[in-house]
């Protein structure tokens, strides 16, 4: 619970900063340039990756702003506005108005890797249940497989120790988190509490303190529990399937789970994103989100960039495996179990 409560207070912090720099709104008008101004300013003093990204944030904004105008309608300003985010180059970024909402799209490009259909379909035979967001089963191969697409889907405590009895018998489990955009780290906690014995270590948290691109607080570490006495644990050989869509949130369960000596992490790299979203709403009233707030593993590298999988364990699927009804990740998964099983 004390990376709850440490969590819990990374969130206030944030809000107080977003209510603080709320506060400085009404130096701006509600003209383009003065939106402009407002957006570049609070992500010069609040977004915590330009080094990690290698951005001269100087550099953008003095060519975006040349391409603003005192006459340029509202649809205008938001598409130099967008482009100007987007040199980011981050997922965890996003300018929302009440027409668009912009976001890196890049992200778009990778190879998608999964269908849940077919899973459902081709491996269980739509022999599954769902509870607290979460779908699971038992593949023929005796290994159990949960399917959790969304961690803002709250996971209850009773519903972890029904899913988890019921693949008790089960050889090995499969935990799906592809397509998983990221939610609350608190979900995160309770589902990997399920997965170790003693105190885990799972690395350390830095948060923006002041305007300068520089001013971070010190980072502070933060561990995760094993779950309370008499709850239903799984310690037999895990395998996670991800892609670059395993998002935020989801980045942070992987870059945790990696580090058990009974995990293996198959598919493709993940998405990235590991900053805590920090939210500013502009004169004109679109909002802006983006990272604040640095995490990094046990081993102190930044997971920014994603988690890739284990050795030996990176896998694609073809659109010739979509159409003959193939997930070679899933199939890959079952294999390392195997192999695991039998060391």
């Amino acid at each position: 619970m004390k990376a709850l409560r440490h969590i819990s207070l990374i969130v206030v912090t944030l809000l107080i900063m977003a209510l603080a720099s709320c506060s400085n709104d009404d130096q701006y008008s509600s003209d383009p340039e003065a939106n402009f101004e407002a957006l570049w300013t609070v992500i010069d003093e609040h977004y915590c990756f330009f080094e990690a990204r290698g951005i001269d944030w100087n550099e953008v904004g003095d060519r975006y702003r040349k391409l603003v105008k005192p006459e340029m309608t509202a649809k205008e300003l938001f598409d130099v506005c967008a482009q100007m985010v987007c040199e980011l180059r981050d997922g965890h970024t996003n300018l929302s108005s009440s027409f668009d909402v912009a976001y890196y799209r890049y992200w778009d490009a990778y190879p998608h890797n999964f269908d849940l259909r077919t899973v459902q379909e081709n491996y269980l035979a739509f022999n599954y249940r769902q509870a607290s967001g979460m779908t699971y089963g038992i593949l023929p191969s005796n290994y159990g497989y949960i399917y959790y697409g969304d961690f803002m889907n709250a996971i209850g405590e009773g519903n972890l120790d029904w899913v988890l009895a019921e693949l008790a018998t089960t050889d090995g489990l499969i935990i799906d988190v592809r397509d998983n955009g990221g939610g609350l780290l608190t979900n995160v906690e309770t589902l990997v509490r399920r997965f170790i014995t003693e105190r885990l270590y799972c690395g350390s948290i830095t948060h923006k303190t002041g305007p300068g691109h520089n001013d971070m607080a010190k980072p502070y570490d933060y561990y995760f529990e094993p779950a309370a006495e008499g709850r239903q644990r799984y310690l037999k050989p895990i395998a996670i399937l991800t892609n670059r869509s395993s998002y935020s949130a989801t980045n942070n369960f992987v870059s945790i789970m990696k580090q058990l000596p009974q995990v293996r992490i198959v598919g493709d790299r993940t998405g990235g994103g590991c900053g805590l979203p920090f939210t500013n709403e502009l004169p004109n009233g679109w909002r802006i989100r983006f990272s604040s707030c640095i995490i990094t593993d046990a081993a102190g590298q930044l997971t920014e960039f994603g988690i890739d999988p284990s050795e030996g364990c990176k896998v694609d699927i073809t659109e010739a495996d979509v159409a003959a009804g193939r997930d070679p990740i899933l199939e890959r998964a079952q294999e390392v179990l195997s192999l695991m099983l039998t060391q």
